[in-house]
């Protein structure tokens, strides 16, 4: 039976609380004064660069960590990044923002950086959970995900100089502002590269499966299937549909455009959603070899042997971080001044064949659900 506890009684002197190293201890072993590891902790680049190499070496040696909150109290930063999540219209789309937050928590961690994430009903509840963390200190940056025609996000943090990036270009700009400052994905590019691919292989009608127009990215994604499906504009018409993201929604408009009298011999999506419902459709109409193609090259595409293009994360994320903290890590704000060419990154995708395409038309693609055994990449 364990000894009763008396109230006031507190460890035996002598007992070993192992301390935590302290900013003086460090400018002991390093024999600089205490301004000078603040200096290297906080302003490295006005260090002497023996001198910091040996304050470095002292913390690494002693194994000391800043207190992070004493350094946001005095720095008036939070090393940490805002982001806002959409609600999900199905867990098909939403596997592409998924990998793009883990992603940017990864890319992060590495920068010794943290990710806030918040949720919001709107833009204008955004902008309110916005400026609370702004206010509070909380958060040094934010990453806007999407932007549309009109997007207000973007103007407010430009006029309160907040320092933000957007993975989405602004759209409906005139002369978008330089100071906005975006990362996005060509896909114009993605999709006529795709077109491309699949009228090398004797595809002469390739249908469109989109969105609703105006929609900047699936406008931009049309427009990549207008320059290289290689129709006339009348039957080029015939062969476009534009319906809300969704299996059902693109099931319904492929199963009417293989209805048409000239039916498409092939069919290229604005999201894999889409081209998953027009992989249904046409294996219900007997047309399992149709060569379909998707978009964000989600684990649905891969189960399903679907090709798919394929945005390049990774890279999206490190320039996302390069734009809003540079080289040296400080939140870098919108110049008001500033007259220089908007700073972006337009980033190129690539195509991920696999089941659904990689064959001739006239080949026998296999049984539904053959995965990725055929898959193969184009760069």
């Amino acid at each position: 039976m364990a000894a009763p506890s008396h109230p006031g009684t507190s460890e035996p002197k002598g007992a070993n609380v192992e301390r935590m190293p302290t900013v003086d201890d460090v400018a002991r072993a390093a024999n600089v004064s205490r301004q000078t590891v603040s200096n290297v902790l906080n302003s490295p680049a006005i260090v002497r660069e023996d001198t910091r190499l040996r304050v470095q070496r002292a913390i690494d040696d002693l194994g000391y960590r800043p207190n992070a909150s004493a350094r946001r109290l005095r720095t008036q930063r939070s090393a940490t990044i805002g982001l806002r999540l959409d609600p999900l219209r199905d867990g098909i789309s939403g596997a592409v923002l998924d990998r793009f937050v883990h992603k940017l928590a990864e890319q992060a961690d590495a920068r010794d950086l943290r990710v806030m994430i918040f949720s919001a009903s709107g833009h204008d509840d955004e902008l309110a959970h916005i400026r609370r963390l702004r206010d509070g200190s909380d958060v040094d940056a934010f990453v806007l995900i999407g932007t549309d025609h009109g997007d207000e996000r973007s103007q407010w943090l430009i006029d309160q100089g907040v320092p933000f990036v957007s993975f989405g270009r602004p759209w409906g700009a005139p002369s978008p502002d330089p100071r906005h400052r975006w990362v996005d994905v060509d896909g114009r590019a993605g999709v006529r590269d795709a077109v491309t691919r699949l009228r090398e292989r004797g595809a002469q009608r390739v249908a469109w499966i989109g969105w609703p127009s105006p929609s900047g990215t699936g406008d931009e994604r049309a427009a990549g299937w207008r320059e290289a499906c290689g129709l006339p504009p009348a039957a080029a018409d015939a062969l476009s549909r534009a319906t809300e993201d969704g299996v059902p929604e693109g099931r319904a408009v492929a199963t009417a455009l293989l209805a048409l009298p000239e039916a498409p011999d092939a069919i290229v999506c604005a999201s894999d959603s889409l081209a998953l419902g027009a992989l249904m459709a046409a294996q219900a109409a007997g047309h399992g070899e149709l060569p379909i193609v998707g978009f964000d090259n989600t684990p649905v595409a891969a189960a399903v042997g679907l090709s798919s293009v394929d945005q390049p994360l990774d890279e999206v994320v490190a320039a996302t971080l390069e734009l809003l903290f540079g080289e040296r890590g400080g939140a870098v704000r919108p110049n008001p001044n500033s007259n220089e060419e908007p700073t972006h990154r337009l980033l190129v995708p690539r195509l991920v064949e696999r089941r659904s395409t990689h064959l001739p038309l006239d080949g026998n693609p296999g049984a539904l659900g053959s995965g990725d055994h055929n898959r193969k990449e184009s760069s």
